[in-house]
């Protein structure tokens, strides 16, 4: 039995990211970016498709861990009979190379320690060359890929791994050092461990301080944590922000759906910004947008729901037959096909991403208002066709209330742009599209009889999405519809106080009929909801139950399965950590707000 998703810890660089298990396992890997084929997949199947372990040899008694405070640097520490030793684990920012650093410090007594070192390149699927360069550093080369890997520690090769044994005493550090360079370079020369390990964490530390975070916010140490996991998940040179730095990790354990998120999604762009706005980073959130005008930049009937890190429009979706998956999930996908899909609320989010960035004040980007207007004529010309929707079902294309509701607000949105900064464009048709579409989406996605919205037109289903109305203005909190609509909510799709995306049977066609677990980020717009119509002890609740699904190193997956109790979904996962973000950030807003009568 392998670990299970909320037993891993992130370690990253800011172009890649390492899952760290608590038995000292390091399962996932892909080098040099997120969305590099893996250099260790055991997360995906066994020790065999490759791991990096160290860990005592004797029986583990017990094992505690953290990061060092306001850092991405990883502290496990082991407790066995023999004594008490901490690995450390960490990849520090980009210098030419990416390296991962693992340091063995002995705390109490002597610890007996084994070192396991698997390379397999390519997901698993091939085995390095592995031999020693002139230096003595170890080299393992795979065609365009090289690991070299230095220690003072002596190794052997075993069955086509490294490996080695070593005792560690207290106050002793002993430094591993793995770096991957194209094969066709050096590795360069040996590095002070320490001292690299030392610079990362006041990198971390540095850029943490910049937060503004009112320590008496709700639980501002989480906050702080979830934007330290967002900033791990930013592609440094780009802007671009990854869902997630995994791929096929289940939505329901031993299931089929199985997505690959190491792609940057359009729709986390208004939820982004605002959640980065909201805390002081405004050098990221930037950077986020700039990222998101090259991404769409072009014709705007080809405008994508997600894009490569770099802005790559082709994320072509295929199988690893040789991968087992999580727990047997198979099968295990790289590259996502919704990159294809017809998504309308795409527009909506880019919209409401620029406006936001106008309104914080950051610089003016001319070519971006150009860019709204040609986006804006497509969008009047395709707005009423059906599409995929928020959570992209692969079968028939709906008419999706939180599609139409998005339209909405990519014609409210440059509405207000124009008004607000004085910028020139067609504001009466706006405005008579932005009415028409509120007035058939009033008329067509409202079920009387339910008295709520329905997750598309003429259905009885419903859906975690239709929480967002009331949160981008769409109608109040306060406004009927959305009362009735987030008590239908509250009956039909919550568990154990957190919110399902929809129940499969009813929006999931072409895949078998499936449960799946509760959505944390569905689950935080709830919260923020309660927030607007003033049930701020409710929201708090709402706030406190995400925290507590938490791991022991503040991370969240995509979804929480309230029968197993764990974790599920990629991990750990952008649109969850906004979520959170989000709630706290609108629960402090809203500290000094009367209650509702």
């Amino acid at each position: 039995m392998g670990l299970r998703i909320e037993d891993y810890a992130l370690i990253g660089d800011g172009e890649t990211a390492a899952l760290v298990g608590r038995d000292g396992s390091m399962d996932w890997l892909c080098l040099p970016r997120f969305d590099s084929a893996a250099c260790f997949a055991a997360l995906l199947g066994g020790p065999e498709h490759g791991r990096w372990k160290i860990a005592p040899v004797a029986e583990i008694l017990r094992v505690t861990r953290r990061y060092r405070p306001g850092t991405l640097v990883l502290e496990t520490e082991f407790e066995t009979a023999d004594g008490v030793v901490a690995l450390v684990d960490c990849m520090p920012l980009r210098n030419g190379a990416a390296d991962v650093l693992r340091l063995v410090e002995g705390r109490r007594g002597r610890v007996a320690m084994a070192m396991d070192l698997g390379i397999r390149f390519d997901y698993g699927a091939l085995i390095p060359w592995v031999h020693r360069g002139h230096d003595g550093t170890l080299l393992a080369v795979c065609g365009p890929d090289q690991l070299a890997f230095r220690s003072f520690v002596p190794v052997r090769g075993q069955d086509c791994r490294t490996v080695a044994e070593f005792t560690v005493s207290p106050g002793e550090c002993i430094p591993f050092h793995l770096v991957w360079t194209p094969s066709h370079k050096h590795p360069g020369p040996a590095v002070d461990a320490a001292a690299m390990v030392a610079r990362t964490e006041h990198h971390w530390q540095d850029w943490l301080a910049s937060c503004r975070i009112d320590a008496g916010s709700p639980h501002p140490e989480m906050v702080r944590r979830s934007l330290l996991t967002l900033k791990a998940l930013t592609y440094a040179p780009t802007g671009g922000i990854v869902a997630a730095p995994t791929t096929s990790l289940p939505e329901t354990l031993g299931g089929s759906r199985n997505w690959d998120y190491r792609f940057c999604w359009l729709r986390d762009a208004a939820l982004t910004l605002h959640a980065l706005v909201g805390a002081g980073h405004l050098t990221e959130a930037e950077a986020w947008r700039r990222w998101l005008l090259r991404a769409v930049a072009g014709s705007p009937s080809q405008v994508q729901p997600l894009y490569g890190l770099a802005g790559e429009h082709r994320t072509p979706e295929q199988i690893l037959p040789w991968l087992p998956g999580y727990e047997g999930s198979a099968p295990v996908r790289i590259g996502n096909a919704a990159g294809s899909q017809l998504q309308l609320d795409v527009f909506g989010e880019v919209m409401d991403a620029f406006y936001a960035a106008r309104k914080v004040g950051l610089p003016p980007m001319p070519e971006g208002w150009a860019m709204t207007k040609a986006m804006l004529a497509h969008l009047e010309q395709v707005w009423r066709e059906p599409d995929e929707g928020i959570w992209e079902v692969r079968g028939r294309r709906r008419h999706f209330v939180q599609s139409k509701v998005m339209v909405w607000v990519a014609f409210d949105r440059a509405l207000r742009s124009a008004e607000d900064f004085a910028l020139d464009g067609p504001l009466e048709r706006w405005r008579l599209l932005r009415d028409a579409v509120k007035a058939e989406v009033c008329a067509e996605g409202f079920n009387a009889a339910m008295g709520s919205f329905t997750q598309s037109y003429g259905d009885t289903a419903l859906d975690g999405s239709l929480l967002r109305l009331p949160l981008v203005g769409f109608l109040p909190a306060d406004d009927p519809r959305i009362i009735g609509t987030v008590a239908a909510i509250e009956r039909g799709l919550m568990e154990d106080g957190l919110v399902l995306r929809y129940r499969p049977d009813a929006a999931v066609e072409g895949m078998a009929p499936t449960r799946e677990g509760t959505f944390l980020a569905c689950t935080g717009w709830l919260g923020e909801v309660y927030a607007l119509q003033g049930r701020q002890a409710e929201g708090l609740a709402v706030l406190d139950r995400l925290v507590g699904l938490a791991n022991d190193v503040g991370l969240l997956a995509e979804e929480y399965d309230t029968v197993a109790r764990r974790q599920v979904g990629n991990f750990p996962q952008a649109f969850s950590h906004l979520g959170l973000v989000s709630l706290a950030l609108a629960l402090g807003r809203s500290t000094a707000r009367p209650p509702a009568a």
